[in-house]
């Protein structure tokens, strides 16, 4: 009988690690683009969250980003932070520089509890024309580069990361087609460790506003995605507006035509005037004599 009771503990020992991990420590995986609002679950919340503290870790030392519910505001992004009504942490406009393992940590009677762990992956597009912007004006003809980046922690173990987890990067066109390596419009490159994926391309005419999506999924499950479009003045577009521009440029030359004339023209008719008026004073001012005479003279 006890050597059943002792079996029993050694099993949900073994159940108790396997649910929070060896350390003790629940782990959730969040995926995010660039730009976007975040939520960041407490799996530990407690009733009250003035016990809370949201630990933020990238590199060697672990920064306290809300402390006893309270957010801490020597910090950099305090502004972009806030916590829930259920003790998770809200992260506002994500950047590339917010990924990374975030802690949620509660103390019961002064007591520490269990951290629930939740590492924020951030995916991020640019292009050889821009760092930082999901649509940009360039032209036909013209070769760029589009870059496809997932932020992950631990960077230095990334490429084994995605192969036990199945991540997959990859690039699809406007109709939802993954595009591929043997597509010979689309160099289509990943790094070393696989997070990043680039495509590089020539731009035509039709490729005004098209739209180019590249995905971050998880077990065949899309976690994340971030849309790179293409605008240009010198590209072809839509025969109506065309139209419209046009007709719009042709008002605008006749009404210039119309107010250089005005200004011309103006002085021209005041002279006149003036001619006139004073033509009129003359023969006002003289007698009826001088103008029977001068009438006869002329």
């Amino acid at each position: 009988m006890a050597y059943k009771c002792h079996l029993c503990l050694l099993e949900l020992i073994v159940l108790s690690s396997l649910l929070t991990g060896t350390s003790g420590v629940t782990e959730t995986h969040v995926f995010i683009s660039s730009g976007e609002n975040v939520r960041l679950p407490c799996n530990n919340a407690l009733h009250d969250c003035t016990s809370t503290t949201w630990l933020y870790n990238r590199h060697s030392a672990a920064v306290e980003l809300i402390a006893g519910g309270i957010i801490m505001k020597q910090i950099k992004r305090h502004e972009r932070l806030n916590l829930g009504s259920d003790c998770s942490l809200n992260i506002n406009n994500i950047s590339t520089e917010d990924y990374g393992s975030y802690s949620c940590r509660q103390y019961v009677n002064g007591q520490q509890g269990t951290d629930a762990r939740v590492f924020l992956h951030v995916l991020h597009v640019s292009s050889s024309t821009s760092s930082s912007s999901s649509q940009t004006e360039i032209s036909a003809g013209l070769s760029v580069t589009l870059f496809c980046q997932l932020y992950s922690y631990p960077r230095v173990s990334c490429d084994d990361w995605i192969r036990s987890e199945r991540i997959q990067l990859f690039w699809v066109n406007q109709a939802g087609v993954k595009l591929t390596r043997s597509d010979s419009r689309y160099q289509i490159s990943s790094s070393s460790d696989h997070c990043i994926i680039t495509q590089s391309i020539t731009l035509l005419n039709e490729d005004h506003n098209k739209e180019w999506r590249c995905e971050v999924t998880q077990r065949d499950q899309v976690k994340a995605s971030v849309t790179y479009t293409v605008k240009s003045s010198d590209m072809m577009t839509d025969p109506a507006e065309a139209e419209v521009s046009r007709t719009a440029g042709l008002l605008f030359r006749v009404m210039v035509i119309i107010v250089e004339f005005a200004v011309f023209a103006a002085p021209t008719v005041i002279l006149l005037q003036i001619i006139c008026a004073r033509r009129a004073g003359r023969k006002d001012s003289q007698h009826p004599e001088e103008i029977e005479i001068n009438t006869i003279l002329q």
